[in-house]
């Protein structure tokens, strides 16, 4: 184990040293992937140094103590408890840093949210997921760039789709893609019964440009008037875009924007998103199982996640965690469920690996 830890330091070494060369210098793709990289090694090798100076610290104290006595002897083996504890820590900590690093890791994500079964009820929750998320981001200080919106009439929202920026947004965020159901009295409910509906939200990982060639030829853009609230120009120019991936049939539309630029642009960041993620589901002949496994149907009967109201609870029906702190989640307090889910994943990612 000490040589594969000693031939990870030497790479991370090495790749600090080319980061400085004027090769990786000159070229903004290979410095940005290299420094994604360096991020992603950084706490392995962090721990590596940890793991080196406890086994140092105990085998000193360990050659020392058959010489010593009395006070001395107590202080050498108090200092050797210590390192031995250090050691069994750190080597816990090595075992999930030592996994194979997240492909995504590092990279901004896009999230889409939409009402789904339950009518201008499942609208208005999806707000609240909205907020949730946006809440969520403020509180890990990312950056959310709304890139289009639909509101419902009634002031709930049809689909939302925003960008989020930050180092660790996929890593959190990773796990919040399926079909979420609500059970309270809805706003729209006039004799107080509870009501389930439900709504979608899918993450995926923003594309960049290099990751992912799109032949122009491939597709269709359309422009049109955007409907809808705006602000002048907006609603009395050709605007809105839409666009279509012939071979795939994927279709993003947008008209939040002035002008037709501007919303040509957020689309095609939001279909290279799609279609990256679709040809890495295929290449892990997945196809579009995962993706169904995110949205599904947006049944009330299919759901990763209920908010009960009644009871002020939040169920994660994937790895059976309950807690009683529904407006607490609401309000953007959603890691005692990620981590949750983190644990559950990097357990069973464990386990697959054959490490105890």
């Amino acid at each position: 184990m000490l040589e594969r830890l000693e031939s990870i330091e030497r790479d991370f070494l090495d790749l600090e040293a080319s980061m400085a060369t004027p090769e990786i210098l000159g070229d903004q793709n290979k410095l940005r992937e290299a420094s994604r990289k360096y991020k992603q090694m950084t706490p392995l090798v962090e721990c590596i140094r940890k793991y080196r100076s406890a086994k140092g610290n105990a085998d000193a104290a360990r050659e020392l103590i058959d010489d010593a006595s009395g006070a001395e002897r107590d202080a050498l083996q108090a200092e050797l408890s210590a390192a031995n504890a250090a050691i069994d820590a750190l080597e816990e900590e090595l075992k999930v840093l030592l996994l194979p690093p997240d492909p995504n890791a590092g990279k901004n994500i896009i999230v889409e949210i939409r009402g789904a079964e339950g009518g201008e009820e499942a609208n208005l929750f999806a707000g609240d997921l909205f907020d949730m998320y946006k809440a969520f981001a403020a509180k890990n200080r990312w950056v959310v760039e709304v890139l289009s919106l639909d509101l419902s009439p009634k002031g709930g929202i049809n689909q939302v789709v925003m960008m989020i920026k930050g180092e660790t947004a996929w890593t959190r965020m990773r796990f919040e893609g399926g079909p979420h159901r609500v059970q309270r009295v809805p706003e729209t409910e006039s004799q107080g019964r509870i009501h389930t509906s439900s709504a979608t939200v899918m993450v995926i990982p923003e594309a960049e440009e290099v990751e992912l060639h799109i032949d122009e030829n491939d597709l269709q853009i359309d422009v049109y008037r955007a409907s809808g609230p705006g602000g002048q120009g907006v609603n009395t120019t050709d605007s809105a875009v839409r666009i279509t991936h012939k071979p795939s049939g994927v279709v993003v539309a947008m008209q939040d924007e002035r002008s037709q630029l501007q919303n040509r642009l957020r689309a095609m960041q939001v279909l290279r998103s799609r279609l990256l993620q679709r040809q890495e589901e295929e290449i892990q002949a997945r196809a579009s199982a995962e993706r169904r496994a995110q949205v599904g149907t947006g049944g009330r009967g299919e759901k990763i996640r209920t908010y009960n109201f009644k009871d002020s609870r939040v169920t994660d029906h994937r790895i059976g965690f309950t807690l009683h702190q529904l407006h607490d989640v609401l309000a953007g307090n959603l890691d005692p469920v990620i981590d949750a889910l983190t644990l559950e994943f990097q357990t069973e990612q464990l386990a697959d690996s054959g490490q105890k």
